[in-house]
Parts: C-alpha cells; structure tokens; sequence
C-alpha cells in the first residue's frame, strides 16, 4: 500500500549551502503490516513522513500511498491516511470533542457517525473526563491522545504515526500499542517511527534503520539479528549507525 522508490528531499541552507535530508530511499510497506522507521534525531524520518503524508514536496522520487501517488494525487491520498505528529497543531479553543468533529467533517463524515466514531475512541483511549475540555487546558499526554483520535477519526486504511507514545503514561501508551495491533489485525497499512527500542519489538514487522538520510539496514527483527552480533535490538542499532558514520 506503500511504495517508495529513490526518495531523495534536499533543503537549501543559507549557511549550509545544499542540505540532503533524506538520499535516495526505498520501501515498502503492505496492507496488514507495522513497518517500523528508526533513526536518530535528525536521520530524516520526520521529513520521509511528512513527505509521505503530503505536508512536503519531495526533490526526486516516486511514493504512491493505496495506488496514488503523493505528488500528483495529493488530496485523494489525504483521504487514504491518518498522520500523526508532533509538527501538526491543536486548536487551543477547542474541546477535543470538538475538534475530533471538525476532522471528521473535513473527511466527509456524516454528524452521527462522527459522533459514534468518538465515543468509542474516548472511551479506549480514556478520554471522556476530558472532552469537553478547552485543548489550552489539557497535559501533554492529553494532547497526545487527542493528536491520535484526530488521526483517525475517519478510518483510514493507512497510518503514519510519529512517535505516537510521546508524552504518555505507560498505562496509556499500553493502550496505543494494543490499538496499533489491532489496526494492523484490521488490515491496515502502518509506518511507525518511534525512538523506544522495546515498541519497535513488539509492535514492527519490518524495521528500517537510517542515518543522516540514508537507509543503513532493513528487515525483520530476525534478520537484523541474524547479521548483527547482538540479540538486543538496541545494541544492533548503535552497531549499524556506527558502521554507517565509519563509511562516511
């Protein structure tokens, strides 16, 4: 459901010159899979997503999202996707009951379907104490939760999610997780960025790796294992960013 071929975006720095966030990728991610994107800060996952996502242009490269592809077909693909991040802001005047109501309608979704839609993801993400509540109100972690609801309020058969478990309680981001399990048990396609070495484990089916814009390994958790010289996924991760900073 998602295709990424020779994915290159570079910035223009005033003081830099020619900045390549991200050289060259490529991947894919199928329906029914949790496609896990690792790296550290500044290795060029945030861009790769919000690129996916349709925020950002890329420079070179072909990404089709459920057969569409993001450059041409960019609001059709809006509409096949829910992206989380920490980038996309709240509306501070409004209630996250309100809030979720404006996404949904964004999408097209009728009144009741929204409003049935939002009772159920309040409820599993143990949000009905605070839903009437103005966003200016709410914690970081009740923010995240609504960041969540937001993205997929409409049912989209594809998921990109940013580091989802930001900012929550480790009950809470229990929760994120089991939901991202079930998403993947419904068939959807999802990209998972996280820094938490433990999620990625439990959660991934194939995991990629990148380093300053460039994809230093991919697979399953088995096969980055099996051509590693630790069992500990982060220890395997140091190991490839340090062979990738060695070839620079």
């Amino acid at each position: 459901m998602i295709q990424v071929e020779e994915l290159t975006k570079i910035f223009n720095d005033k003081k830099r010159g020619e900045v390549i966030a991200v050289n060259n990728l490529k991947f894919n991610c199928r329906k029914g899979q949790v496609f896990g994107l690792l790296g550290p800060n500044g290795a060029g996952k945030t861009t790769t997503l919000r690129i996916l996502a349709t925020m950002i242009l890329p420079t070179k490269g072909k990404i089709m999202v459920n057969g569409l592809d993001v450059v041409k077909h960019a609001a059709k693909v809006r509409s096949q996707i829910g992206f989380l991040s920490s980038e996309t802001g709240l509306y501070d005047r409004f209630t996250p009951r309100e809030t979720v109501m404006f996404f949904g309608r964004i999408n097209g979704m009728e009144d009741n379907v929204v409003k049935k839609r939002t009772a159920e993801i309040f409820h599993n993400l143990d949000m009905e104490d605070f839903q009437d509540v103005r966003v200016n109100k709410l914690s970081t972690g009740m923010k995240q939760k609504l960041s969540i609801a937001r993205s997929i309020i409409h049912n989209p058969p594809v998921l990109i999610l940013d580091e989802p478990t930001v900012g929550l309680d480790i009950i809470t981001a229990r929760t994120v997780i089991e939901y991202v399990k079930r998403f993947r048990d419904q068939g959807k396609c999802i990209i998972y960025s996280t820094h938490i070495m433990r999620e990625a484990e439990k959660l991934c089916d194939v995991i990629a790796i990148i380093h300053h814009g460039n994809l230093v390994a991919k697979g399953t958790l088995k096969e980055l294992k099996k051509n590693s010289s630790s069992d500990d996924l982060e220890e395997i991760f140091f190991e490839l960013i340090n062979q990738g900073e060695n070839l620079e």
